[in-house]
């Protein structure tokens, strides 16, 4: 097999230990992933004249309910093994975060901010999109610490290997398998350069502090209406998801035969491409 970086030493869950306190990979990496994306949410805010403050205000919330969200998730999609191994709840450096429990939590917790401090929804949403699209960038080599969440079998030079143990039931005799965390941390890198890229055009009447919800659906500016951005993003990710789920091995829930996290992909990509031509339907019909 031809030289692989990722073969040059094997990865261990745990990084270093400070007495009987384990520091996980798992853990750095999600870390990681928040202050690369809260830097990224610093920048684009400045270009809407928004107090650093104010960012640091309302990310500390949608954090917190992001990874409440994506353990409550992760919980309910094996809820009975859960339920005969209560302890493992509360670990999640086993990497129990769903990224789509992620997006309902923050989604959810921001809409509650917004309401609370009267600030404007989308707005923000386009401001973290990107943000969120780079943290997951990151944070994914969390899996690749963990050995979890690999593909299939793969005699590919950049394929990574995975022990014996950490092998998924059925591939015990295979050695070397997909790294599709690399496969969807380079994907969602390239989601976040075209969002952060996006945000150039984003100016306009339509993202200007304190816009109304109405202001914002007719204005007549020809930039990005406020929203789209955010839309976008849960398009991108949804398809990255999709391609992703090709390669997994994993066991998940199914519906009808499909991979859930396809499933809710599909669903997901469906309801944000109604909903932006139903919004555009109406902003044409306003003028």
């Amino acid at each position: 097999m031809a030289y692989n970086f990722l073969h040059t030493f094997q990865p261990q869950s745990i990084a270093f230990s400070v007495g009987s306190l384990a520091v996980h990979w798992y853990g750095i990496c999600i870390v990681l992933g928040i202050v690369s994306g809260l830097s990224v949410a610093l920048r684009v805010a400045e270009k809407y004249n928004i107090k650093k403050d104010d960012i640091y205000d309302v990310v500390f919330y949608v954090i917190l309910g992001s990874l409440i969200g994506a353990r409550i998730y992760a919980v309910l999609l094996f809820l009975p093994f859960y339920l005969k191994n209560p302890s493992e709840i509360i670990q999640v450096w086993h990497g129990g975060l769903a990224i789509h429990g992620a997006i309902i939590g923050g989604a959810l917790t921001l809409l509650w901010y917004v309401r609370k401090k009267k600030k404007f929804f989308w707005q923000l949403a386009d401001i973290f999109a990107p943000a969120l699209a780079l943290g997951q960038a990151v944070g994914r080599w969390g899996n690749y610490f963990n050995q979890e969440l690999y593909g299939k079998p793969s005699d590919a030079p950049w394929a990574i290997p995975i022990e014996l143990h950490n092998r998924v039931s059925g591939f015990e005799e295979v050695t070397y398998f997909h790294p599709t965390f690399l496969y969807e941390s380079l994907m969602n890198f390239g989601v976040f350069l075209l969002l952060l890229l996006l945000h150039k055009y984003a100016t306009g009447a339509n993202h200007k502090p304190g816009i109304t919800n109405r202001e914002s659906q007719t204005g007549k500016s020809k930039k990005l209406s406020a929203g789209s951005i955010a839309f976008l993003y849960l398009i991108l990710y949804s398809v990255v998801r999709i391609i992703m789920e090709q390669f997994r091995i994993d066991e998940t829930p199914e519906v009808f035969g499909i991979r859930l996290p396809v499933f809710v992909s599909l669903l997901i990509i469906l309801a944000s491409v109604s909903y932006l031509f139903a919004r555009r339907r109406n902003i044409e019909n306003s003028r």
